[in-house]
């Protein structure tokens, strides 16, 4: 709700005020200013006329604020540093605003998040705010600008910008690798994600044994079941992007065989529908330029 406006007093009056607190006088105030010593005098008595309330003490040659006015010139202070520091950001970047993003939260930590510090470098106009979302949603019933899409494109009514394709590979704790053959996995523990439960027979089909459908522990996130497999409950397919510090540092290994091309790939959405704002153009374009 906005202030009425004779609580709003005029910037020139106000900038009077604060430069008057500093100087000590309206004469310093004025060469400051580039006003004449009347000007500064006329604003600063029709700043006291509009609120109502004495603001300065004159002594002689010089101008003190009463300690109510020295209160009131702190926050003026900061009021005109926070316009002085938008107006700046408005002309650097005019295509300024923010951007709400829904996210996957293991392509967010491993994949997106590392890369962000470049975008706020890039593009410090464009505040992001990310949310997690683990399925497609109705944008129309959101404040989201976009999401990050994993599987084709089966998301109604939204565009798609590509930004990696997927390779999952079978790994689990050292005690647990070595296998002989794909097929050796159907006696160890299997641990799979909850939204992908036929990875497993896909993997299995793609090494020369189709017709399997192994089941097994199910997890609602990646960062839990990599967990698992890392304490030695089981064999994890699990994407290369999310485990390449624990396959270097040896908490995780592969089982058998080189990565395998995944079904899905990760995509940037955004309501076909909905306006083009600056933000999501600003990070839809750094996007591309990150994948190309």
């Amino acid at each position: 709700m906005m202030l009425p406006r004779r609580y709003l007093p005029p910037i020139p009056a106000l900038m009077a005020l604060e430069a008057v607190d500093r100087l000590g006088t309206a004469s310093g105030a004025a060469r400051e200013l580039n006003l004449t010593q009347g000007a500064i005098s006329r604003a600063l008595q029709g700043l006291e006329s509009q609120l109502g309330v004495p603001l300065l003490i004159r002594e002689r040659q010089r101008l003190q604020l009463t300690p109510a006015a020295r209160d009131y010139v702190n926050d003026v202070r900061k009021a005109l540093h926070l316009l002085a520091s938008a107006s700046v950001t408005l002309r650097a970047n005019p295509m300024g605003g923010s951007l709400n993003l829904a996210i996957l939260p293991a392509f967010g930590m491993h994949w997106l998040a590392p890369r962000l510090a470049r975008f706020a470098q890039s593009h410090p106009e464009v505040t992001v705010n990310l949310s997690t979302r683990l399925r497609p949603f109705d944008f129309a019933g959101t404040t989201f600008d976009a999401a990050i899409h994993y599987g084709r494109q089966d998301w109604p009514g939204v565009a798609y910008l590509k930004l990696i394709d997927e390779a999952v590979i079978a790994v689990a704790a050292p005690g647990l690798a070595g296998l002989t053959h794909a097929t050796d996995i159907l006696s160890h523990p299997l641990l799979q994600l909850e939204s992908r439960p036929g990875d497993w027979g896909r993997w299995l089909a793609h090494h020369g044994h189709p017709g399997h459908r192994p089941t097994g522990m199910m997890f609602d996130q990646f960062a839990t079941l990599i967990q698992a497999a890392i304490h030695g409950m089981g064999l994890a397919l699990v994407p290369t992007f999310l485990i390449g510090r624990e396959l270097d540092e040896g908490r995780l290994v592969p089982v058998f065989g080189p990565p395998v091309a995944a079904l899905g790939s990760y995509y940037l959405v955004w309501p076909q529908a909905g306006p083009d704002r600056a933000p999501l153009r600003s990070f839809r374009d750094w996007l591309a330029a990150e994948t190309a």
